[in-house]
């Protein structure tokens, strides 16, 4: 496929913060992408490069979108693929972090080329991401907490995930279910005014402990009726200071392992992400031995096969949580879900806490057959649009294997 334009602009994401949109053009037919934009974000993820001037705070990205036209003269009339593509991005701009164009710039025009491919074979999205036909389960996170929300509960998301659910549509039936029965729940016990939502659309109630957002869902999963387990992201490198941890009381990295277990088998979680600091890894390798569960890597990897491989052989977790923003390009965040999957690792495509309209990771999880997906609640468009995507999808496919 020749690139015939590309034209980036700044537009807004779900937080009201500037980030980029790019459209890149083969003839008439074009491709467009919204990249999205982390909360609690890793130190060793790819730069997300924003202005740091007076427009919106420092967060406007005009500088990125001035990269775009840069990176465009390079790119229009070469007949490339996508690994070709995001392969010569990645040597024009010649950083381990992509500090120079910024992996949002990059990662803009990436997402935006399997776009416009998709148009010109008119194919679906997931169709020229992936060979596979998986749909994926939900991990939907319905109280949100840490830098999700404003209050004093220290873990970021408390997710239920339908266990019996024959398709997905019957999963985000559960799922939708079940998050206004706890709506009621925190209603009754803490008044109506405690029903707003944080970033990722899960209730932000006054709780002050990860046992108090546990017992509200399971109250709500026990009225539905509905087989579903629970998962958390502790994000524990927000809560991370001088080799101790703070989660309502401070404990210290032992401590925290048995607290974990302790929470697991109360509540019978079966996946944990980010349980410990990003470059804390002792703890790491004790609690994925001992818990038996998905231990779930974030910040510990930001979707980065040296860190991945870092973390396989120290057997630091057994699951990796791929955000394409985290990495900067389409290939290296495929690339490293396949590395992980050939390692016997499970694969969880996720959103950002600042989302936008854009449904790629929808695709994305379809493609890579990873069969789990990490959504946020069925609430607030960016959010729903992901779910509404997979719903579509879904019904567009006559024969498919689930994930679930």
């Amino acid at each position: 496929m020749k690139i015939t334009n590309i034209i980036g602009r700044q537009v807004l994401d779900s937080r009201g913060n500037p980030t980029i949109e790019v459209d890149l053009y083969s003839g008439k037919v074009y491709g467009r992408a919204i990249v999205p934009s982390g909360a609690s974000t890793g130190v060793h993820e790819a730069l997300e490069l924003r202005d740091n001037g007076k427009s919106f705070f420092g967060k406007s990205v005009h500088n990125a979108v001035r990269n775009v036209n840069i990176l465009k003269k390079h790119l229009i009339g070469i007949k490339l693929n996508q690994e070709k593509l995001d392969n010569l991005m990645l040597s024009l701009d010649g950083t381990s972090n992509k500090s120079k164009f910024g992996a949002n710039t990059i990662l803009g025009i990436s997402m935006a080329f399997a776009r416009c491919q998709a148009s010109v074979e008119k194919k679906l999205l997931f169709q020229v991401l992936g060979n596979k036909k998986v749909m994926p389960i939900p991990f939907a996170n319905i109280i949100n907490g840490g830098k999700h929300a404003a209050g004093k509960l220290a873990m970021q998301e408390f997710m239920i995930v339908p266990k019996k659910a024959k398709s997905f549509t019957q999963a985000t039936e559960q799922v939708s279910e079940t998050y206004h029965l706890l709506k009621n729940e925190i209603s009754k016990k803490y008044g109506k005014s405690a029903t707003h939502v944080g970033d990722e659309g899960g209730f932000a109630p006054p709780l002050k402990n990860a046992e108090e957002a546990l017992n509200l869902i399971q109250k709500a999963i026990d009225k539905s009726g509905y087989k579903l387990s629970i998962a958390m992201d502790a994000a524990a490198s927000e809560f991370y200071k001088k080799g101790k941890y703070n989660v309502g009381k401070t404990l210290s990295k032992d401590e925290l392992v048995d607290y974990y277990l302790r929470l697991i088998k109360k509540y019978k979680i079966i996946s944990l992400e980010d349980p410990f600091d990003q470059d804390d890894y002792e703890p790491w390798k004790e609690l994925t031995k001992k818990s038996k569960i998905q231990i779930v890597g974030d910040d510990l990897l930001v979707t980065n096969k040296d860190r991945i491989t870092m973390a396989l052989k120290n057997k630091l977790c057994n699951s990796l949580l791929l955000k394409v923003n985290q990495i900067g390009t389409v290939t290296e965040a495929i690339q490293s879900a396949k590395l992980s999957m050939k390692n016997k690792w499970n694969v969880m495509v996720s959103h950002r806490s600042g989302e936008t309209e854009d449904t790629f990771i929808s695709d994305l999880s379809i493609a890579l057959g990873c069969g789990q997906i990490k959504l946020g609640a069925p609430c607030r468009g960016e959010r729903t649009a992901k779910y509404n995507q997979l719903l579509r999808i879904e019904e567009s496919l006559k024969r498919i294997k689930y994930g679930f």
